[in-house]
């Protein structure tokens, strides 16, 4: 199981608490992950990446093993302590402003 944190928003959109648990088939990908995530809680298709295009919404960043992920591609395997569920895979949304 992948464990996912989200962003208080999409919690709220969900109805979950501050982390999920997902199952991925295959290799542990940015994209498989999000398609169980997205599979799990259709109410977040959309939100997160994409319907058309499958590319990440601005200022939605990724993270794990206290690295930046964002800009991995997303057929990228994600480091073996996500894939074993050791670690969280963070969704983060992004801050901006002036």
């Amino acid at each position: 199981m992948i464990r996912v944190a989200l962003p208080a928003h999409l919690r709220t959109l969900a109805r979950v608490g501050p982390e999920v648990t997902v199952s991925v088939g295959g290799s542990v990908t940015r994209g498989a992950v999000l398609d169980a995530l997205e599979q799990e809680y259709p109410m977040l298709r959309g939100t997160i990446r994409d319907q058309t295009t499958g590319e990440r919404r601005p200022f939605v960043r990724f993270f794990g093993c206290e690295e930046d992920l964002t800009h991995e591609p997303p057929d990228a395997p994600l480091p073996d302590a996500i894939a074993s569920g050791r670690e969280t895979y963070l969704v983060v949304g992004a801050m901006a402003g002036g």
